[in-house]
């Protein structure tokens, strides 16, 4: 009787191979890595060889799967933060500044509304469901986002900075909505809230983000004079500083997911040699994209039919309200009167902003968070409920998304950045320091 566990070592060796192979006619067709994974997880799970076994109970091991989504999260805002060489500045951020602080919690009270109106949730689960699905994914959107530090694109630079942020900056109404399950008179918390959860930990989060790496890069450069390190093992210095950065942020209550972002940026900054950042991005990236499979295998394997439909009603309506009315219309209101960095009277194109309010791709932040509520006080009804609706809205993102990033990217490409970098002299390294 041949070992379960070998049999799946072969399938998932099959699956690499094969996308690897097929890489040059997929990235071509209006399907993305994410839904070949998904649906081999779905094939590999109860409904179709059974060969994942993950699920113990109806809403799987919380903890498991935290700790998994929480390491691919870290890895991937990193990953955000290395590719970005713009200045630190408000003016070259602002959209950034304007997704983050305007649609970020349009996204979150938008969800919170419906989840209270029309789902019958008490105002805790409501914003907890809110904050689970507001933040966009910075795991499986990397076919819209920036595509090396050469790229600039306006469009390309705010759904990478947006992704890096909102998975950490959404954890202070995840904290919102668990202290209201917990107590309903807002009183006997907010204060704390607000001191702790709002203005520590995000203070700790950057200052720790800038501090750590800063510290790793110098005592890398002055060992590196005297003896290199073996090549083999030098991109593990990036690992290091993730798990420095996010570890030593963590024991002083900050937000590590913030905390890794910026220690990418600080990263992308620091080294003499221009070249050691890109080979460590080059190395997470490689990393990020094998937790990927990882990742949505396991998502697929965990999904369960009757739960699904069970709530379908409830996660169509959710679905609809949030990729259809709130993110677009938050995304529309956010870039109202925003220009571009270069030149600066040229407003953004209406089809960049509508783009920006479609790429909200949900997937492994919503995953981590809704693992993190399960472990700290969503239980019973309502976690039942904002589990499979969460889950749902993923499966739909990835679909989606997955089916259009490629056709309305190429068009995106051809009509309007085409045209922007035509009123745009090059950009280069050096005007960016």
């Amino acid at each position: 009787m041949i070992d379960i566990y070998i049999i799946d070592l072969f399938l998932i060796g099959l699956l690499l191979l094969g996308v690897t192979l097929a890489s040059g006619w997929i990235t071509r067709l209006p399907l993305s890595f994410a839904l070949i994974y998904l649906v081999v997880g779905i094939f590999l799970g109860p409904y179709g060889l059974g060969l994942i076994k993950l699920r113990q109970q109806e809403l799987f091991n919380a903890e498991l799967l935290e700790r998994i989504t929480e390491f691919v999260v870290i890895v991937s805002v990193f990953s955000c933060g290395l590719k970005i060489i713009r200045p630190l500045n408000f003016r070259d951020w602002g959209i950034t500044s304007r997704l983050i602080l305007f649609l970020m919690p349009i996204s979150i009270f938008g969800l919170a509304i419906v989840g209270k109106i029309f789902l019958n949730m008490g105002w805790g689960e409501a914003i907890l469901l809110g904050a689970i699905l507001a933040p966009t994914d910075p795991v499986l959107a990397s076919e819209v986002q920036l595509t090396d530090t050469h790229d600039q694109d306006e469009l390309r630079f705010g759904l990478t900075s947006e992704g890096g942020l909102n998975d950490a900056l959404a954890f202070p109404f995840v904290y919102f909505g668990i202290h209201a399950l917990k107590d309903n008179n807002w009183n006997n918390w907010f204060k704390d809230w607000i001191a702790v959860d709002l203005i520590w930990a995000i203070a700790a989060g950057i200052v720790m983000g800038i501090i750590v790496p800063t510290v790793v890069v110098w005592i890398d450069q002055k060992i590196q004079k005297r003896r290199s390190a073996d090549k083999l093992m030098e991109d593990f210095i990036a690992i290091s500083i993730i798990l420095l950065t996010y570890s030593l942020t963590e024991f002083v209550n900050g937000y590590g997911f913030l905390a890794v972002f910026v220690a990418g940026l600080i990263v992308q900054r620091s080294y003499r040699n221009r070249e050691k950042p890109l080979e460590q991005l080059e190395f997470i990236e490689q990393l990020e994209k094998l937790m990927e499979v990882g990742t949505i295998l396991l998502l697929g394997s965990i999904l369960l039919f009757q739960p699904m439909v069970d709530y379908f009603g409830q996660s169509l309506l959710v679905i609809a309200c949030l990729f259809l009315i709130i993110r677009p219309v938050g995304a529309w209101v956010s870039t109202i009167g925003k220009r571009h960095i270069n030149p600066p009277r040229r407003k953004l194109h209406s089809g960049t902003r509508w783009l920006f309010g479609w790429f909200g791709i949900r997937g492994v932040g919503s995953l981590y968070y809704l693992a993190y509520a399960f472990g700290n006080g969503l239980k019973g009804e309502p976690a039942e409920q904002i589990a499979w609706i969460t889950y749902t809205t993923i499966v739909v993102s990835v679909i989606l998304h997955g089916i259009s990033s490629t056709p309305l990217m190429a068009w995106y490409e051809s009509r309007i950045a085409t045209s922007n970098k035509s009123a745009t002299p090059p950009a280069t390294i050096e005007e960016f320091e």
